[in-house]
């Protein structure tokens, strides 16, 4: 018998992402755990209702426990980590089917993303490269972390997939900037609780996170996209530390 596998995804208004997500999962897991943020205002809820999900309304305290929370009421022996806006690639699904369907050689396994934006799936620029444990056995498994970055800590032997999940966090530019107030100020929150500090140095981060993402990591090879994804990146990384340096001048008030 096939072990039963169940997504696991938090979300808060993720109606323009969540049905893409959904429609990826189909055929492929048990069932769909989503536990949603009380305070999404759009069809969120709705939406994951609709597909049959299993729904969780919860408030939003930190990531790590928002996950934990779907990770407990889920059911499968197997569980896959997916956010709204990522999707299944079909490669992934095939390879995810024959895995379960066999012998499983490990507890967990790292799965290689595709991150698409303005378009364009990015190789370049330290992105081609990247991949995430995603797919665990439930039992072994929890999150940890906090209120900005969430991890997976598994009790056993990791491997790694083929078969790629696509992720494009950001429908345009607009879209990117509409979360990045968000996106560092936790960042630097988190590094203010954590004892660090701005210096006049992290004004010099932009510049150089601009070069290296182009030059150094050759994401001038992903063309306009790519430049564009590095100066939005670079601005984010300086921001953070920017808005790390407000916090330390209030706190002296």
């Amino acid at each position: 018998m096939t072990p039963s596998l169940s997504a696991l995804l938090i979300a808060k208004d993720e109606a323009a992402d969540l049905p893409g997500c959904l429609e990826s999962l189909k055929g492929l897991v048990s069932e769909v755990v989503i536990v949603v943020s009380a305070d999404t205002t759009d069809r969120t809820e709705e939406i994951a209702r609709a597909a049959g999900a299993k729904v969780l309304r919860r408030a939003f305290d930190d990531y790590a426990r928002q996950r934990q929370a779907g990770l407990d009421a889920a059911s499968g022996e197997w569980g896959l980590w997916i956010d709204p806006d990522e999707r299944v690639s079909p490669a992934l699904a095939e390879e995810l089917r024959a895995r379960l369907g066999g012998a499983p050689g490990h507890d967990a396994y790292a799965i290689p993303f595709e991150v698409r934006f303005l378009g364009r799936t990015l190789r370049w620029g330290g992105l081609g490269s990247e991949s995430h444990v995603r797919l665990f056995r439930r039992a072994k498994a929890r999150y940890v972390g906090g209120a900005l970055h969430e991890g997976l800590e598994v009790d056993g032997t990791a491997g790694r997939l083929r078969g790629a999940i696509v992720h494009e966090p950001y429908r345009d530019i607009s879209d990117y900037l509409g979360k990045l107030d968000r996106y560092t100020t936790l960042a630097a929150e988190k590094r203010f609780a954590d004892g660090r500090r701005f210096t006049p140095f992290h004004h010099l981060l932009l510049p150089w996170e601009f070069f290296a993402r182009t030059v150094l990591k050759l994401g001038v090879l992903d063309g306009f996209p790519g430049l564009v994804w590095a100066g939005l990146s670079a601005f984010h990384t300086w921001l953070k530390y920017v808005k790390l340096g407000a916090m330390q001048r209030e706190d002296r008030r």
